[in-house]
């Protein structure tokens, strides 16, 4: 039962990510599902070749444990590492939502540098 231990937790992170993504409407639930949808899956078939390649020269490695499934996708690649690869994207892109979000908002209250320039003017 150990085995599954793992990939349960990565199965709750991606769900907490899912349920912080609908609730503040970041990425995926943010009006375009299948543009997120296909931007994460870029990004993780982008960490998957990274993976492949870091394989096939021989710097990764599956390691042993416990909590660990058994299952692979490849040589070397446990289907919890496709999962991990999921998390990891689609934690980015939520951190770069909100961060896009939290940027533009505090610029919203701000004058520009125009907005000085004509204010000086004025005095």
């Amino acid at each position: 039962m150990t085995g599954l231990l793992y990939g349960a937790c990565l199965l709750a992170g991606l769900a907490a990510m899912a349920a912080v993504d609908a609730r503040w409407r970041l990425f995926v639930f943010s009006g375009e599902p299948v543009r997120a949808l296909l931007t994460l899956l870029a990004g993780v078939l982008f960490f998957v070749a990274w993976d492949v390649a870091g394989i096939g020269l021989g710097v990764f490695f599956r390691g042993e444990g416990p909590f660990l499934s058994g299952i692979l996708l490849g040589p070397e690649f446990p289907v919890e590492e496709l999962l991990f690869l999921t998390f990891l994207a689609w934690l980015t892109m939520d951190l770069w939502a909100l961060a896009t979000r939290l940027l533009a908002d505090g610029r919203a209250g701000r004058p520009d540098a125009g907005d000085r320039e004509r204010a000086r003017g004025a005095r």
